[in-house]
C-alpha cells in the first residue's frame, strides 16, 4: 500500500487529512479484535466533505487507518492532552476506552517503531515537503488540518461537542487574522454551535508545522460528526443533504484563508 496519497495544487492552503484512510495491512488486520475491525475512529468521508471546496488546493491524505498509528501524534507518543483521557501514537482502545487488539496481540515497541517507518513518517516527509513547496511559491502557506469525530464520547468530553471545533494551541499555531476568520464565519454559520481552542486545541500536526514567525500557519477544524454524517454508528454513511447544507461554510473558509495569504496580510 502507498501511506500517503498527494494531489499538488498552486494554492498557499494545504489540506492535511490523517485520519481518513482505511487500509489496515493483513497482519495488522489480523491482530485487531471485533470492535477494532470496525475502524469505528475514522474520521469518516472528510476527504469527499472538502473535495473541491478550493480549487488549487494542496491535499495530502493518509491512507492507512490510525489503528495502525496515529498520524496525528508525536513520534514519541507523548499525550496531547496531560491529565485527560484519549488514544496514543498506536491506539490500544478506541475512542470509547475499549480494547482494539486481541488478547496478547497489542503492538510492542518493536511494532510501533516499524509502522513509525512504514506510514508515521511518510505521511509527515509529504507533508513537509508540500509545506516548502508552497512556501517557496507564497512565500507564506497555511496548513489546514481536517478532523471529524462523533459529538458524543463519554470517555472523552462531557456533553455534546460543538459543530466545529477550531484548534490553534490558544493562538500559537498561525497568525491572529487566521484565527479570526475561521472563528468568524464558523460563528455566522447560521444553525450551527462552534468553539475556539476547546476540547481540542489542535494535535501535533497543527502544533509542529505551525510557525506563524517562518511565514507557516496551521489550524486544526475538528467536525462533529453530525454535520455530515447520516448517524453517527455504523455504516458510518455520508449524508449528501447535511453535506451540501456545510460544505458553503466550509469553502468559505478555505477561501478567506487563501485571499488573507494572497493579501500579504500575514
Amino acid at each position: 500500500m502507498t501511506p500517503v496519497e498527494i494531489r499538488q495544487g498552486s494554492s498557499p492552503v494545504i489540506l492535511g487529512l490523517p485520519h481518513t484512510g482505511t487500509e489496515v495491512p493483513a497482519d495488522i488486520r489480523a491482530r485487531l479484535n471485533d470492535r477494532g475491525l470496525e475502524l469505528a475512529d475514522t474520521d469518516w468521508h472528510v476527504h469527499t466533505l472538502y473535495d473541491g471546496l478550493l480549487a488549487g488546493a494542496t491535499t495530502v491524505r493518509a491512507t492507512f487507518h490510525r489503528y495502525c498509528i496515529d498520524a496525528n501524534r508525536g513520534p514519541d507518543g507523548a499525550s496531547l492532552y496531560p491529565g485527560q483521557n484519549t488514544t496514543g501514537l498506536v491506539p490500544v482502545t478506541d475512542f470509547d476506552g475499549d480494547p482494539i487488539w486481541k488478547d496478547g496481540e497489542s503492538p510492542n515497541d518493536a511494532d510501533v517503531a516499524a509502522r513509525r517507518e512504514a506510514f508515521h513518517a511518510p505521511y509527515h516527509a509529504a507533508l513537509a515537503a508540500e509545506i516548502e513547496r508552497v512556501k517557496a511559491i507564497h512565500g507564506v502557506a497555511i496548513l489546514y488540518d481536517c478532523h471529524s469525530i462523533r459529538s458524543h464520547i463519554p470517555f472523552l468530553f462531557d456533553g455534546t461537542l460543538p459543530d466545529f471545533n477550531i484548534g490553534t494551541n490558544n493562538g500559537t499555531t498561525c497568525h491572529p487574522l487566521i484565527e479570526q476568520a475561521v472563528a468568524e464565519t464558523c460563528a455566522a454559520a447560521a444553525g450551527y454551535t462552534s468553539v475556539l481552542n476547546g476540547r481540542f486545541k489542535g494535535g501535533w500536526t497543527t502544533r509542529h508545522y505551525g510557525r506563524p514567525s517562518d511565514n507557516v500557519h496551521a489550524i486544526q477544524m475538528e467536525l462533529a460528526q453530525s454535520t455530515h454524517l447520516d448517524g453517527e454508528s455504523a455504516p458510518f454513511a455520508y449524508d449528501e443533504t447535511k453535506a451540501a447544507r456545510l460544505r458553503p461554510h466550509l469553502a468559505d473558509i478555505l477561501t478567506r484563508l487563501e485571499r488573507l495569504a494572497l493579501d500579504g496580510k500575514l
